[in-house]
């Protein structure tokens, strides 16, 4: 067996490497801040001199906590997020559009009669979350000069000078033929995008080029997006399995196998990963808001940090009647309702810090029961169990109301930066070829597991109160009940 690779994740508000060792583990870590711009409007931008920066600033402070050769590095990124480069120096023509921009609402709107179409052809539906209509709208209001891609393919060609993405990731962007696992022209077409440059779509586990960015050459084996990464460290591999990452927002993915499952509940249809030339596909639901919405009753000074929510929680036994729908950046599946802003319902002179946090617990939960409910529906047989990782797992307040809700047992993983861990395990993949996924990704042990302790009476009433509140954002009647 070869020896340490490096494993690199580049996210929303950080990047986190670890340098993993398959005798003994995480050998060394580093991180390094990335501070998005939020901005009037639902704006939300990042200069990538910070994303590319913060890469080579973990990884090499990884590298040097461990203090040993590695064989190779595997990169995961955020997904939807694009910018414009020009390919012949690298340098960025823009700012990166983050993956919770809404600026191509608009130009979503006047697209909507290709909606149908677009989730037929690509599996997602047509929403500014994803990377294709940002990628337009830079080309109709910035800039028609170089590329523009989603941000990993930036990131590699820095770092290796290839011009690549993996499966996964282009199909976060609205681009790719589901079916095909290859760019869609008619797709490209609907965007405007039919004469655009495209990166090369290659397998998770491709040996894409070698880097020196970190000090010595390593090759470059491993690529992924943030989420399916996380799935496959989580052993997630079998159809009807399904794990939540509590990160900025939270993702529910669902694993479907070898076959696309095209549902009706509003959740997302994509690849979870082509690996050895097999292509998994997966569920996929979204809550925009979920560390982010702890970070906002921080900057309000109802807590101090994510750190405080059990205690701060924990000072009362309910949410004394509030209902908190922290949709603060929109609702993402399965009600695909940018526009929506957040509520908070059932206030009193009596309402304390303590019930605005449970009931913001509740509210994040609650949506992420709501996606475990349409990929149960999209699946035809309910899921069994929930494997959770993600800063936000460390709060037994949040886990134990996620267990109450959903009526099942949450698994948190006993391996934090599940992230990076995934994308370790593709890079481990992408040096050698003999190794199977199963020995290749880390054993599954949680860490806890938080059975419910309310009756299925007590979870029905409390998701009650939250789905009349949010029906109240929607408007109520049938399109309050509408999904794509």
């Amino acid at each position: 067996m070869t020896g340490p690779v490096l494993a690199v994740d580049q996210g929303t508000s950080g990047t986190k490497a670890l340098v993993v060792c398959p005798e003994r583990g995480v050998i060394g870590t580093g991180s390094a801040p990335v501070r998005p711009r939020y901005l009037p409007g639902g704006l939300v931008e990042v200069d990538p001199a910070q994303l590319y920066d913060s890469v080579v600033a973990a990884g090499r402070a990884a590298l040097a906590e461990a203090d040993t050769p590695v064989a190779a590095v595997g990169l995961a990124n955020q997904g939807e997020t694009v910018l414009a480069w020009d390919p012949a120096t690298g340098e960025p023509l823009t700012d990166a559009l983050v993956w919770q921009d809404r600026r191509a609402e608009e130009l979503c709107s006047e697209l909507a009669s290709h909606a149908d179409e677009l989730k037929r052809w690509t599996g997602l539906p047509l929403d500014p979350y994803f990377a294709a209509p940002k990628m337009a709208w830079i080309r109709r209001h910035l800039t028609g000069a170089g590329v523009v891609t989603t941000s990993d393919a930036w990131l590699v060609h820095r770092l290796t000078g290839a011009f690549v993405t993996d499966t996964a990731t282009a199909g976060r962007t609205g681009l790719l033929d589901l079916d095909s696992a290859s760019w869609s022209a008619p797709a490209l077409d609907v965007f405007g995008l039919g004469a655009e440059r495209l990166p090369r779509v290659v397998d998770a586990d491709t040996h894409v080029g070698t880097t020196t960015a970190f000090g010595p050459p390593i090759p470059l084996t491993g690529l992924l997006v943030d989420q399916q990464a996380a799935l496959l460290a989580q052993s997630v591999t079998a159809p009807g399995a399904a794990k939540c990452t509590y990160g900025t927002g939270a993702f529910l993915l669902a694993q479907t196998g070898s076959t696309p499952r095209r549902g009706g509940s509003g959740l997302v249809s994509c690849v979870a990963w082509r690996l050895r030339g097999r292509t998994s596909y997966c569920l996929d639901g979204q809550v925009y808001t979920a560390a982010s919405a702890v970070r906002w009753l921080t900057d309000l000074g109802v807590l101090s940090g994510a750190g405080e929510l059990d205690a701060v929680g924990g000072a009362v036994p309910d949410s004394g009647g509030v209902t908190f729908v922290p949709a603060l950046a929109g609702l993402a599946a399965p009600w695909w309702r940018g526009d929506v802003r957040g509520s908070v319902h059932g206030l009193g002179l009596d309402t304390t810090a303590g019930h605005l946090v449970r009931a913001l617990c509740e509210g994040i939960a609650a949506q992420v029961v709501e996606l475990a409910g349409a990929a149960a529906s999209d699946l035809g047989r309910p899921l069994t169990s929930l494997r959770v990782d993600g800063g936000l797992t460390r709060s037994a307040l949040l886990m134990q109301t996620q267990a109450d809700l959903l009526q099942l047992p949450v698994e948190v993983s006993a391996l934090p930066d599940a992230t990076a861990l995934g994308v370790g395990a593709v890079a481990r993949l992408g040096l050698e070829p003999g190794l199977s996924v199963q020995e290749a990704v880390p054993e599954w042990k949680p860490s806890a597991v938080y059975e419910p302790a309310v009756t299925a009476a007590e979870a029905t009433e409390r998701l009650g109160r939250f789905r009349t509140a949010v029906d109240a954002l929607l408007g109520g009647g049938a399109e309050g009940a509408s999904r794509p």
